[in-house]
């Protein structure tokens, strides 16, 4: 099974770029994906498929894609990895579960919220052009040399 602790924005922007190269139909079939409807996220204005770029993101980051299965598994929430990295997700209503009514508690006037400093920009990694993995830090690729 995949983990995807390993994916970054950067191998989600990779695998974007390369749907957008191949077209959607060409990139699901390439990497065996079914189209998976109402499994999308936006970025800059055009829909992707979650489970298939998440599963190519997971190529970039780890040199091996992640098959289909381990996406359609429930432990797998597309959604919430690609909120994650900044991406607007969205995943099927049968999905998502409902929240729990409560009585809600009396509310008290809330103190003032401390401000959060916006995130690092995640700096960009070293890629080898012929197997895709990260390079060390000598800039030499470990397997193709």
């Amino acid at each position: 099974m995949a983990t995807f602790s390993s994916v970054t924005r950067q191998h989600i922007l990779r695998a974007i770029e390369e749907h957008d190269d191949r077209g959607p139909d060409a990139f699901v079939g390439v990497y065996g994906f079914t189209p998976t409807p109402g499994h999308t996220f936006v970025h800059e204005e055009r829909t992707y498929d979650s489970k298939a770029v998440l599963g190519v993101a997971h190529k970039y980051a780890t040199g091996v894609p992640a098959r289909a299965e381990d996406l359609v598994d429930a432990k797998c929430d597309d959604a919430a990895i690609l909120r994650k990295h900044g991406f607007v997700a969205t995943a099927p209503a049968s999905a998502a579960p409902a929240p729990a009514r409560t009585k809600a508690a009396p509310r008290r006037k809330a103190a003032s919220a401390p401000t959060r400093r916006p995130a690092a920009p995640e700096p960009e990694l070293a890629i080898c052009p012929t197997c895709f993995t990260a390079l060390p830090a000598t800039g030499i690729c470990d397997d193709c040399g």
